[in-house]
């Protein structure tokens, strides 16, 4: 048995290698985990959730250059690389935008930058700002490029894209485990038992599935309150409708092979024929399913977002960047609102083409 899931994995590997779609998708959500994993080490805002903010450089428009003079502070608890790549590096500085400057003796003259046609003058003491080393003053000037602009708090878009690849991701696989979870077992027992447990668990889809979708999304999320952990709740119990109906079509026709049968001639358990014999034998299915309501949950959880209900600021979720920045779509910076779009599309078409992959690749009337 061991031996034959072995090569059919093996056959499985090599028909999805001959789709191109496939591939590509595949490549695009890897590079999606890798981006999601070590975002605060790629992010060029490395604070947390990318939201440091500075006003007065609100909505620039892609590839915008900003001067500023960095203000360090003299003591500070750095913490440890593990926490730079879990939740970002706190800040120990402030920066202050300006339009040039000027050192006259132990002095620091700066023009702040207020808006493209105002500045001030203000005044900085050399030795304050370098803790008494008037030689490293330059690198208190800094130049910073936003390759995607800024939004309406002056925050990096490109920083916030990437850590709210983390967000997209980890709602969809929470929502995946837990409507797998609750699809295979509902499913199964469906299945297998048929009955009035069949029954049972059938109007229990069917009364989930009369429900719209947005709706009961909406109910679920109002019940436990808004939050990061709640969404991915919400998202995952409205999923596992599908997942049960397809087990459970599965399962009753695995059961009726010849070795299921000789499983249960042989006065095998139940649960150990559900395990062992009928379950591994139905995860090319299984996997399909799973791709397609992953790039549901991306979409779901996008739309609570940009409604208010999904992800909170200041936590950066594609969706919310949306509604943070749709205003500037009929204005003079669309491309604030449809650069995180852009993302949403591309991932979800990654997923759904993988699925498509998937579901050549495991029929076996393939050739």
């Amino acid at each position: 048995m061991a031996g034959n899931r072995f090569s059919f994995r093996a056959e499985t590997w090599k028909r999805l290698k001959k789709n191109k779609g496939a591939l590509f998708g595949l490549l695009i959500i890897i590079l999606a985990v890798f981006i999601s994993l070590f975002g605060y080490v790629i992010a060029p805002d490395n604070s947390p959730n990318a939201d440091l903010q500075t006003v007065e450089i609100q909505a620039k428009k892609p590839g915008y250059t900003q001067q500023f003079l960095k203000i360090n502070e003299r003591k500070y608890w750095a913490g440890s690389w593990l926490e730079h790549i879990l939740s970002g590096k706190k800040n120990h500085f402030r920066l202050i935008p300006i339009k040039g400057y000027h050192i006259s003796g132990d002095s620091l003259l700066v023009n702040k930058f207020i808006d493209d046609d105002t500045s001030v003058v203000l005044y900085y003491s050399i030795n304050a700002l370098t803790f008494n080393n008037p030689g490293a003053i330059e690198q208190n000037i800094i130049t910073k490029k936003y390759w995607l602009g800024t939004d309406k708090f002056g925050r990096d878009i490109l920083s916030r894209l990437i850590i709210g690849t983390r967000v997209s991701l980890a709602v969809g696989l929470i929502a995946v485990l837990i409507s797998l979870t609750l699809g295979i077992i509902l499913g199964a027992l469906a299945g297998y038992y048929r009955g009035w447990v069949d029954e049972l668990i059938m109007w229990l889809v069917n009364v989930t599935w009369s429900i719209p979708t947005l709706l009961l999304v909406f109910a679920i999320t109002m019940a436990m309150g808004k939050g990061f952990w709640q969404i991915f709740i919400a998202v995952g119990l409205t999923m596992w409708v599908s997942v049960a109906r397809l087990i459970r079509g599965q399962v009753m026709a695995i059961k009726e092979m010849e070795y299921v049968q000789a499983a249960r001639a042989l006065g095998l358990k139940n649960s150990h024929i559900i395990l062992r014999h009928i379950l591994p034998n139905i995860l090319g299915p299984v996997m399909v399913i799973a791709a397609g309501n992953f790039a549901t949950a991306i979409i779901v959880e996008a739309g609570l977002s940009f409604l208010g209900i999904g992800i909170q600021p200041p936590q950066p979720s594609w969706g919310l960047m949306i509604k943070e920045n749709y205003n500037f779509i009929i204005t003079h910076n669309p491309m604030l609102a449809l650069i995180p779009g852009f993302a949403i599309m591309l991932l979800v078409l990654a997923f759904n083409l993988l699925g498509n992959g998937l579901r050549d690749a495991v029929d076996v009337k393939e050739t």
